[in-house]
């Protein structure tokens, strides 16, 4: 295994282990700091928000079996890649995000990596297509927007 994909694996579980079983406190009977209150890491609602152009450019594209899939995989230029294809075959562990017509589905793995953020539709002279905006658990992204490194605090 490589040294890369040895450090992604690394991050992988570690972000997995953060959001599926977070930190328990632990109470001491001699606190020197029981008066301050305790940082917890922000709740965020595991779901996605489908802008306007996404579902109005989904209605045009798609039939009545087919919708857009969202994937989260390692690599880009800042760690994590945004995936996106129409599919018709749904997994166990999809959700559905949108509306009839403008259905855009996800796996749970995935959705870890991007939940609360919002699933656009952009046009340019240079090129148009699907993208994520407002990643609350994304630092930072690379310039075309496809790729991102996830928040470590």
């Amino acid at each position: 295994m490589s040294f890369v994909s040895r450090n992604l694996v690394g991050l992988l579980r570690q972000r997995h282990l953060t959001i599926c079983h977070p930190p328990k406190l632990l109470q001491t009977s001699v606190a020197p700091y029981a008066d301050k209150p305790v940082d917890r890491a922000p709740v965020i609602e595991q779901k996605l928000d489908v802008s306007d152009s996404c579902k109005k450019r989904l209605r045009e594209i798609c039939t009545d079996k087919n919708f857009l899939r969202i994937t989260v995989e390692g690599g880009g230029c800042s760690g994590f890649q945004y995936k996106f294809d129409l599919d018709t075959n749904r997994n166990e562990d999809d959700l559905e995000f949108g509306e009839e017509k403008a259905k855009v589905v996800i796996d749970t793995v995935s959705l870890e990596y991007c939940a609360g953020a919002m699933v656009d539709y952009h046009e340019e002279l240079i090129r148009s297509g699907f993208r994520i905006i407002s990643n609350p658990l994304a630092e930072q992204g690379c310039s075309c927007g496809a790729s991102f490194a996830l928040k470590m605090d």
